[in-house]
């Protein structure tokens, strides 16, 4: 496994890697090459369980809290990625925060009473973005939670930028089609940009999942 470069990586292992995601393209009728624009990563709800507290344990690593002896239940997901402009260009800098319900679908939020909550599942933490723009994250796959298609929730904010709040589908999921946040995001081309495929990498952990989620801020 590769080491990223950020402060909360010191006691943690997490995967960095993925390809590059804008290509330069010849405007037709311009004699100029020009880098093609990127989709603009969609706005979604902050939603009800935004973490109320970031103390104690909120690195990129979720499945392992500090002080817990068991490894959260479901099933280890690394979710990469980098954060650029509308012209491809990585953002550095930019603090990412993920938080997601737990393998019992529950939120670590006090408001939320859906299940038992599994206290060795970190629920939410942070990361910051190399100069290539790169973040990782380990956690868990998304479960279903009432109402909702599995999904991670995102919050990004870049130095002299608005934050931007987004959420991450996971491709296959029959909930994806039922799913009002999902559908209500008319453009295809971007409703597209925020479904992931997750797949096997053996490589990075035994039964293991990744995928790659570019943020590409507007």
């Amino acid at each position: 496994m590769i080491r990223i470069p950020t402060p909360e990586l010191k006691r943690r292992h997490v995967v960095s890697g993925l390809a590059a995601v804008a290509t330069a393209t010849a405007l037709p009728g311009l004699a100029a090459l020009a880098q093609a624009r990127l989709i603009a990563t969609p706005r979604q709800t902050l939603g009800p369980f935004y973490p109320v507290e970031w103390s104690g344990d909120i690195d990129n690593d979720l499945v392992v809290v500090k002080g817990e002896a068991a490894q959260a239940m479901g099933q280890v997901t690394y979710v990469m990625g980098r954060v650029l402009d509308l012209s491809g260009a990585p953002i550095a800098g930019a603090r990412i925060e993920i938080w997601q319900c737990d393998a019992n679908g529950r939120y670590r939020h006090p408001s939320d009473r859906n299940g038992q909550r599994d206290a060795a599942f970190q629920g939410r933490g942070h990361t910051l973005t190399g100069s290539d723009g790169r973040y990782s994250f380990r956690t868990i796959r998304p479960v279903p939670y009432p109402g909702r298609t599995p999904h991670i929730h995102f919050a990004i904010v870049a130095p002299s930028r608005p934050q931007l709040v987004t959420q991450m589908y996971v491709a296959g999921e029959p909930g994806n089609a039922r799913d009002g946040l999902l559908q209500s995001i008319s453009d295809p081309r971007q409703r597209d940009a925020v479904i992931v495929k997750l797949e096997p990498a053996e490589r990075l952990e035994p039964k293991a999942l990744a995928g790659t989620f570019d943020i590409v801020m507007g």
